[in-house]
């Protein structure tokens, strides 16, 4: 299986759409990690999180400050407290950042990516107690936010079965402004890729650019002429003549926007005909749910991206326990 994070986002990168089956010369499979060049160094992440604490505590915490002593220290737990069933676990690296940050001591006690129930600890953290507190509003809220947005994934994917194999599901950019750096890597962290991160990693041609250029191989031909193969280039189309279009231009990826199930299997049925299905990969997109993922699966095109993945989040319940 093709490490499509790296394909989406990189720039230099040759991948021949052809070899599907996803090894490296060695015969091992390639995994799509979430350590990959898609992703921050821990420096970048580090500033981002300092942010998110200033939001948070402004100019200090006056309650802890008026009722607990600067120098008492304490100990404390996050609990899931979910009742949610096949839970992924996703941002436990963030929040031991951010108690880092604020002065404390973290311990993961699971890693990122692991199943988790009701019950489950954590992590654990120790400290100065006004330090704990100053920290924990900051590192739970992502916690919660990447962990639902990992088991969402998951979800999909499940829904999959033994489609999962070839049938990769994607986010979109349709994320929360500065959240999409966590956001895109919990995706990956449930088993998902997280397509491009920003708008320079790659050339995405839509509706609204086709509707200005005048055609789609008028658009390609114009991102040709000036990158070459130093950018992939994916186009969107909404009907079949715009992907024998797409492909004939020379697209990398083509997305079927807002097909139905049964006309993305036909398109695809037809491209295949053509000759045409081995030079290309395809992506569909729109209107793409739990109840109808498997539909569009079996059509057997190369990616899904779903965009509800990172805009319609259905956070995690953790909470951080301080024994009296």
């Amino acid at each position: 299986m093709k490490n499509y994070n790296d394909f989406y986002n990189s720039n230099f990168r040759d991948l021949n759409p052809r070899q599907r089956s996803g090894q490296k010369k060695d015969g091992k499979q390639e995994r799509e990690g979430h350590g990959s060049s898609t992703f921050l160094s821990e420096i970048e992440i580090r500033t981002t999180l300092v942010g998110f604490l200033k939001e948070d505590i402004g100019t200090g915490d006056i309650t802890s400050n008026l009722l607990i002593p600067e120098g008492m220290s304490s100990k404390g737990t996050i609990v899931c407290k979910d009742i949610g069933k096949n839970i992924i676990a996703s941002g436990l690296l963030e929040a031991k950042i951010i108690f880092d940050i604020c002065g404390c001591e973290a311990t993961l006690l699971v890693e990122d990516g692991s199943k988790i129930t009701k019950g489950t600890d954590v992590l654990a953290v120790k400290g100065s107690s006004r330090s704990i507190l100053k920290g924990e509003r900051t590192a739970l809220n992502l916690l919660m936010r990447m962990s639902g947005i990992s088991t969402q994934t998951n979800q999909f994917i499940d829904k999959l079965g033994g489609l999962s194999k070839t049938v990769r599901i994607s986010s979109t950019r349709k994320t929360v402004p500065g959240l999409r750096y966590f956001d895109k890597k919990a995706v990956v962290i449930g088993g998902g890729i997280s397509h491009r991160i920003r708008l320079d990693q790659l050339i995405l041609i839509k509706d609204n650019h086709i509707a200005v250029v005048g055609s789609v191989k008028k658009a390609i031909e114009m991102a040709k002429s000036v990158y070459g193969d130093k950018r992939k280039i994916e186009c969107e189309v909404n009907d079949f003549n715009g992907i024998v279009e797409a492909i004939k231009s020379g697209a990398d990826i083509v997305m079927l926007d807002n097909f139905k199930p049964e006309e993305v299997k036909e398109s695809l049925n037809r491209i295949r005909k053509l000759g045409l299905r081995n030079k290309i990969i395809i992506e569909v997109s729109g209107g793409i749910n739990l109840d109808n993922i498997y539909e569009y699966a079996a059509a057997k095109p190369d990616v899904i991206s779903i965009g509800s993945l990172t805009h319609s989040v259905q956070a995690i319940n953790f909470s951080l326990e301080i024994p009296r």
